[in-house]
């Protein structure tokens, strides 16, 4: 590409490479690589974005649709409002300065200003734009980003309108004045996983300053650019945000005019998307609400629903509008969700997910559809029902799990000893101690059940690999849902060290350590995790070396285990 002169951006979220300005040369010439996959164009998508019903000016107190959720009574009394929790939106930018916005804005402590890790602009050509392209700060092109994320957040004293108005918010620019691309939402999934700097340089990108929460009020239609060919491109996205355990809100759509099976464009048809229906403030469906079951996946959708209809929130310069449309329901969501892990910091995705179902208010409808019929919970209409925060955070509270004092490990001679120490009192049925494997993945060694009347638990473990171990707790409540210590680390250098040569290797790859005689089983695996090969053989000798063929493997990194009378090596090789 570089020699074509076009310029690229590649991505880590997904497996992917966006190319600018690509010609026919270069796209024979790609099309010929045997690691291209696929080739898919990039076109400009225009959003159907809610625009103002009408003016919100005025001062207000709690907003019905907060009021209606019971967001209210969470902050109190019951004293939680989003305080050290991070949400995320990417829309049509945000008017960070905006009164009801500013003082919860991460980048802001009270004095300066700090973009870096908490702002990002996708949108970095392209007509004319008021907020310009690459943009340094926050900046809202269209009105619609800074909407949403009052009702995320925004707070004012006498204007209420945002759920969890204590929660800090990032934010990342995905459109240019309604218009995106595939790549630009892709991109700003990926700035969630991982905040980079104001660079946008992946070297700086640190999934440490994650956001908990994503709200995502937009969609990416088939007729503009999204299509059964990439669905699966933006789905991983969305899976790998999960997977980091980020929660992935998305609105459902507004073609609930259409009927059924109107839930037609991503985000919202995954299943890792907690999708959203819009109801009014009589607490029924919105007309314009899109239906389920979704097309991509023919699941049931929306999994909820939230006000949606005369949101009144922020809009750019200070000022203030009311909107409808399922873009104004998710983010009620979203502050449902902050709430709730505010409660209850230890909660997962699943278990959000499933709590914020449960204690939904049940509704029903008239239509069926996709044969499910509208009087079951859920149903394609309203899902598990409309939302209700108070509820939700309540459920929480009860998931509070035991308290965990310490969790610690240190060598003893060539076993690693681990031990952790708990509160007497919660609900909790049994721990599982992890290890980080070879298969890149945890791997349980050992389960044993919690005792009220024991404080502090021990495990030995025979079989430390040479070179660092990582271990984690595995609390599992008596409901099933999971909770996780901090990992920890211990290093033991083995009875011997691994040498692989030549390192990268193309036929026969070379291994070095001072063997003790005995069977030696060598196991390689991909960077997903998957067994490509293994061998066992005969060692007789210490300084006997053992060969391995890889010259049928791709290119790429591998890794490689090593299971014998020295315990378990583990090391990396690359493949020309």
């Amino acid at each position: 590409m570089q020699a074509h002169g076009s310029p690229y951006r590649p991505f880590f979220i997904v497996n992917m490479v966006q190319v600018e300005r690509a010609d026919m040369a270069l796209l024979e010439a790609l099309a010929r690589m045997p690691a291209i996959g696929r080739i898919d164009p990039n076109p400009v998508v225009r959003q159907d974005l809610p625009r103002p019903d009408s003016s919100g000016a005025g001062d207000r107190t709690v907003e019905w649709g907060i009021a209606q959720i019971g967001a209210d009574d969470v902050w109190s009394p019951l004293g939680y409002n989003g305080t050290g929790i991070v949400v995320g939106g990417q829309d049509t930018g945000y008017d960070w300065d905006h009164i009801a916005l500013k003082s919860k804005y991460r980048g802001w402590n009270g004095s300066t200003t700090d973009h870096n890790f908490n702002w990002h602009d996708a949108i970095h050509s392209g007509s004319s734009n008021p907020c310009g392209f690459n943009s340094p700060e926050p900046c809202d092109d269209f009105g619609h980003g800074t909407h949403t994320m009052g009702t995320m957040t925004g707070s004012e004293g006498i204007n209420e309108i945002g759920v969890a108005p204590g929660a800090k918010w990032i934010g990342c620019r995905n459109m240019n004045v309604g218009n995106g691309t595939p790549t630009t939402y892709i991109e700003c999934f990926e700035f969630f996983l991982a905040p980079t700097d104001s660079t946008g340089a992946i070297s700086t990108a640190n999934p440490l300053l994650a956001p908990d929460v994503i709200n995502n009020s937009w969609a990416c239609p088939i007729s503009e650019g999204c299509n059964s060919g990439n669905y699966a491109t933006m789905e991983t996205a969305v899976n790998n945000l999960t997977n980091a355990g980020i929660v992935v809100v998305a609105s459902a759509g507004n073609s609930g005019s259409n009927g059924c099976a109107s839930i037609n464009d991503p985000p919202a048809f995954y299943a890792n998307s907690f999708s959203v229906g819009a109801t009014n403030n009589l607490d029924s469906i919105a007309s314009f609400s899109s239906r389920g079951p979704a097309s991509y996946s023919s699941l049931t959708k929306p999994e909820i629903s939230a006000p949606g209809v005369s949101v009144r929130s922020s809009t750019p310069n200070d000022n203030y509008s009311i909107y409808s449309g399922t873009s104004m329901a998710g983010p009620h969501i979203v502050g449902t969700v902050a709430l709730m892990l505010d409660a209850n910091p230890n909660m997962t995705v699943a278990m959000l997910r499933s709590k914020i179902q449960d204690t939904a208010v049940p509704k029903t409808h008239w239509q069926t559809c996709g044969g499910t019929p509208g009087t079951s919970i859920p149903n394609n209409t309203y899902g598990h029902g409309r939302v209700d925060a108070l509820a939700a955070v309540n459920a929480a509270l009860v998931l509070l799990p035991v308290e965990l004092i310490d969790f610690q490990g240190f060598l003893q001679g060539k076993t690693v000893q681990l031990s952790w120490e708990v509160a007497p009192d919660g609900s909790l049925n049994h721990f599982e101690l992890e290890r980080y494997g070879s298969h890149l993945d945890w791997v349980t060694i050992h389960r044993t059940v919690f005792s009220p009347e024991q404080g502090r638990y021990h495990y030995l473990d025979p079989s430390p690999a040479a070179g660092t171990n990582y271990y984690r707790l595995k609390m599992v409540d008596i409901d099933g849902s999971v909770e996780y210590s901090e990992i920890v680390a211990v290093r033991w250098s083995g009875k011997a060290e691994l040498h692989l040569s030549p390192n990268p290797a193309n036929g026969l790859l070379k291994l070095s350590a001072n063997w003790q005689p005995g069977l030696v089983s060598i196991e390689v695996f991909d960077a997903k995790g998957s067994l490509l090969q293994r061998k066992t053989t005969q060692v007789d000798t210490a300084s006997e070396p053992l060969e391995l063929d890889v010259a049928a493997l791709p290119s790429g990194v591998y890794y490689l285990q090593v299971f014998g009378e020295n315990g378990r090596m583990q090391q990396k090789f690359a493949k020309w």
